[in-house]
């Protein structure tokens, strides 16, 4: 249970339609993540979904029933802010439990829902500490948990991670895939953060000002974008575009190539630049040339270290298996 139909979903703020109709089924079991700039109103939708946004046209069905005007509570969601939202003065154990205290359940159910989520999420041995006693992950996990006892037939998740430093936020993102492979239920996760989506999902929706652009798996999105903003979004680092002559020699307004598609030589190629900053992380170096007849530095990677400097001139060739072509409109050529 936990499939999410959307038919013609719109929203609008007066006269000001931040979602324009849109359609999207999520399947059972699926972890889909809605992804985009900030603006584009991935959070608007989620909440159209939880129920705590009213629509302004189209129908939400959940598990084949109308659910467009079904209150919050009677939808079978159960949804995690970025806030947490905690009770400061309740115990771990009295947080996760308060839906179900709520929803009135007995106390031996209520112990057991509490016992098997803490379990779940490495939470047992902090049941009887408050919230101030814990680091930003395990708060977060008590958040988590606190859905998990509802049982829902779907998460939904509001950019969870985006107040945990960058170390924490990589555990976390690994905790929740796990807690998806464990628990098998329909999540639902928003973030501006295309390496989370990339990283997490089944399939990603990738929305621009209210309108989806493009749906797929990260491996469709990455390597068939649909237009140049899906290819200049998703891929870290992005995509290089470039347009103009060099685009045309090769039958396209826009072609499109990833960093790691293009051949770097100090004796020739297609492109001649000289290289400005360099990105050393180890196993991958990231570097940026000014290129002849190429408005933005173009951005190259090759494994481990190179012996490339600041200032050196070098050539560039772009695989020509590997290139996106784009019409005048930015949408891909086939």
């Amino acid at each position: 249970m936990g499939r999410i139909t959307l038919d013609k979903v719109r929203k609008a703020f007066g006269d000001v339609e931040v979602i324009p109709p849109l359609d999207l089924q999520i399947e059972d079991g699926e972890f889909v993540v809605f992804v985009g700039p900030s603006g584009c109103g991935k959070s608007t939708l989620l909440r159209m979904i939880a129920g705590l946004e009213d629509l302004s046209g189209g129908q939400i069905r959940i598990d084949g029933k109308d659910a467009t005007n079904a209150p919050p509570a009677r939808r079978g969601l159960a949804m995690v802010f970025q806030s947490y939202a905690l009770y400061p003065h309740m115990s771990v154990r009295r947080n996760i439990a308060f839906p179900l205290r709520m929803a009135g359940l007995d106390k031996a159910e209520q112990d057991r829902r509490v016992a098997a989520a803490a379990e779940v999420l490495n939470l047992t041995d902090y049941l009887d500490r408050r919230p101030g006693q814990l680091s930003g992950g395990q708060r977060q996990r008590v958040a988590i948990g606190r859905a998990i006892v509802r049982e829902p037939s779907a998460f939904l998740f509001d950019e969870p991670l985006s107040n945990l430093d960058a170390a924490l936020r990589v555990g976390m993102r690994l905790e929740i895939s796990e807690l998806h492979n464990r628990l098998c239920t329909t999540m639902i996760y928003v973030t501006h953060d295309q390496v989370e989506a990339m990283t997490m999902a089944d399939r990603i929706v990738v929305l621009r000002a209210g309108q989806i652009e493009q749906v797929g798996t990260p491996l469709e999105l990455y390597r068939s974008p649909r237009n140049t903003f899906v290819a200049g979004f998703i891929g870290s680092p992005k995509m290089n575009l470039v347009s103009g002559e060099i685009a045309s020699r090769h039958g396209a307004e826009t072609i499109g190539i990833r960093p790691e598609h293009i051949a770097v030589s100090d004796s020739g190629g297609e492109w001649h630049g000289r290289v400005g900053v360099s990105e050393h992380l180890g196993s991958d170096t990231f570097f940026h040339v000014a290129c002849e007849g190429i408005p933005d530095p173009v951005t190259v990677r090759v494994g481990g270290e190179v012996g490339v400097r600041h200032g050196d001139e070098v050539w560039l060739t772009p695989d020509p298996d590997q290139l996106h072509r784009f019409d005048k409109q930015g949408l891909r050529i086939t």
